[in-house]
């Protein structure tokens, strides 16, 4: 019988306050600011989602920690899915609004 893998997926809106001020950064090089949803998405590559967010962070089901295997940019915010091994993420069952709609609207 085959295991489930363990799924999260989360969405990190571009406009919040959360997103513009907690994870500012101005680049050495050029002292130019770096748009907040590169460095939104950078900090989630770098390991700082369990960071910002303790608190919604789950674990497989033996304990073990998910790891973020894409970071996608979409117009308003980042979706952000974690894994234990990349999986996609059925259609039906994303809390993306891009994914999740037309699936609800053609079934």
């Amino acid at each position: 019988m085959k295991t489930l893998a363990t799924q999260q997926e989360i969405l990190l809106m571009k406009g919040s306050a959360f997103s513009q001020n907690q994870w500012i950064e101005k680049d050495a090089d050029n002292n130019k600011r770096i748009p907040t949803s590169e460095q939104l998405e950078n900090a989630c590559w770098n390991g700082m989602l369990e960071e910002m967010f303790p608190e919604i962070l789950i674990k497989s089901e033996d304990g073990k920690k998910l790891f973020v295997w894409y970071v996608h940019q979409c117009e308003s915010f980042l979706q952000v899915e974690l894994s234990e091994a990349p999986e996609k993420i059925e259609q039906e069952f994303s809390i993306n609004p891009y994914v999740f709609l037309p699936a609800v609207f053609y079934t």
